[in-house]
């Protein structure tokens, strides 16, 4: 509220030092009469400026009437003939008044031509005109630069948690397809899968909805996935991890890197000899690197893929949203081996 109040204060203070300036040039400008008796040069300047400032008010009054008013109301709604109409009307008005204030209250001794006055209010009114149009036209703009910001940024928010959200459905969809899989079984790595799906859970219900979290956290969530992937497979996959510390407090958006995991282990896996899985994860110098290699069989791949596979495309989209220009990412296909490599600037 205070801002708001001083913001308000600085405009107002802004427009009169502005008027007070732009009103004050032909005073300053117009040389002196020294020849000229004081008193009464004194009485007629007084009287004049008195003239002056009154018409000035007037201007003033119809800079704003302009601005807040007829553009709004008339020119913004295609009314051109009434408000060029107004317009005629306001400057006749002014041509008027200011006229009947220099015959009754001037004491210039020079002659008083209409004329002479006329062709001094259309250059003043249309040059107030002018301001007053450059003035409306130039707030409105960065008004509506301001508003479109600001719908991108809500928007920019409503997409990134439509995507997230995506995340999240799909992830639990197929980890609970595993724990059926270990339930048919009777398996005794059940429990110990549940243990670890709880911990996921919590991670997902309590730090997902911040902007960003630690590093450390999303490795431990990664952690925590693929032994959650390991207890169903055990040793039918030769998984390879390598997860490194940082060398500093890291900030990255949730779940971003997940779906290169689950995408590793959703095509990975399968009927095809030997199947194998790489992970690697470091951040040092503000730099994060991860890779992800595992083997494929390219008959099934499409297969798998009408089923979902929303994961790529999902953070494929958020990476351009959050790290526009900050990243480099690569997904290359070569001898049935399917390889990402992500880096990202974190500062």
């Amino acid at each position: 509220m205070n801002i708001a109040r001083y913001r308000k204060g600085l405009i107002i203070i802004t427009h009169t030092a502005v008027w007070i300036l732009l009103f004050s040039l032909p005073a300053l400008l117009r040389p002196s009469n020294a020849a000229e008796p004081k008193q009464e040069e004194s009485a007629r300047t007084m009287a004049d400026f008195i003239i002056a400032r009154f018409n000035d008010l007037l201007l003033i009054g119809f800079f704003y009437l302009n601005a807040a008013l007829l553009i709004p109301r008339l020119f913004y709604r295609k009314k051109y003939f009434f408000y060029i109409l107004a317009v005629i009307c306001c400057f006749a008005l002014f041509t008027f008044i200011s006229w009947e204030a220099g015959l009754n209250f001037s004491r210039s001794d020079v002659h008083f031509a209409f004329r002479r006055h006329l062709t001094f209010c259309i250059f003043v009114f249309l040059f107030i005109l002018a301001c007053s149009i450059a003035y409306k036209t130039i707030k409105d703009r960065v008004l509506a630069d301001k508003l479109a910001r600001e719908r991108q940024n809500e928007n920019l928010k409503t997409e990134l948690s439509l995507l997230r959200s995506q995340v999240n459905p799909h992830f639990m969809f197929n980890v609970l397809n595993n724990m059926v899989a270990l339930a048919r079984k009777q398996s005794e790595q059940l429990e110990p899968s549940l243990i670890k799906l709880s911990s996921l859970m919590r991670y997902m219900l309590y730090e997902t909805g911040e902007q960003k979290v630690l590093l450390d956290k999303e490795t431990e969530y990664l952690q925590s996935y693929i032994d959650l992937q390991l207890l169903r497979f055990g040793k039918k996959l030769a998984v390879q991890v390598h997860l490194s510390p940082a060398d500093k407090q890291y900030e990255i958006e949730p779940m971003l890197l997940i779906p290169f995991v689950e995408n590793a282990f959703k095509h990975g896996t399968g009927i095809m000899s030997n199947p194998e899985i790489n992970i690697s994860l470091t951040a040092s110098n503000d730099q994060l690197q991860f890779t992800v290699n595992n083997k494929y069989d390219p008959s099934s791949i499409e297969i798998k893929d009408a089923a979902g596979g929303i994961g790529l495309a999902n953070v494929k989209r958020r990476l351009a949203l959050l790290y526009a220009g900050k990243y480099n990412l690569q997904i290359n296909t070569e001898k049935n081996i399917f390889s990402v490599s992500l880096q990202i600037q974190l500062h």
